[in-house]
Formats: C-alpha cells, sequence, structure tokens
C-alpha cells in the first residue's frame, strides 16, 4: 500500500469512528498491510486483499479479556 492509500484508509477510520485519533502507519517491509493505531495504542492491522481484481481490506484487531477489566 503506498501512502495516498494508507492516508485514504486513515481518513476513512476516523470519519465511520468520528475520532481523530486513528492513524493508519506503514509497516516495515511489508506492503501488504498496515498497523492502525488510536493515539499512540496499537490496536490493529489491515490487510490488502487484491484477488479478483476486487481491491478490499480486512481490518483485524484482537481483544484481549484484561481490556476488557478497563470497562467494568
Amino acid at each position: 500500500m503506498d501512502k495516498e492509500e494508507l492516508g485514504k484508509l486513515q481518513a476513512y477510520l476516523r470519519m465511520k469512528f468520528a475520532n481523530p485519533a486513528f492513524e493508519v502507519r506503514a509497516r516495515p517491509q511489508k506492503s501488504d498491510s498496515a498497523e492502525v493505531y488510536l493515539g499512540e495504542e496499537f490496536i490493529g492491522v489491515i490487510f490488502l486483499d487484491d484477488e479478483d481484481e476486487d481491491r478490499s481490506y480486512n481490518f483485524q484487531m484482537a481483544i484481549l479479556d484484561i481490556d476488557l477489566d478497563e470497562v467494568s
């Protein structure tokens, strides 16, 4: 993914979740995925899927059980 594509993904996440703290960063030595941060906290990875000439993105975010303790 190039810089323009990363910027579009970042703008989409910021708009979709109404949160300007989302940041999409390139991954070192990987061109098919990007890291997603909320502020300075790493929250997941976006993977590029361009099979069948249809370009799409998959956002993967792990939630640990200890993270759920923060909302109780």
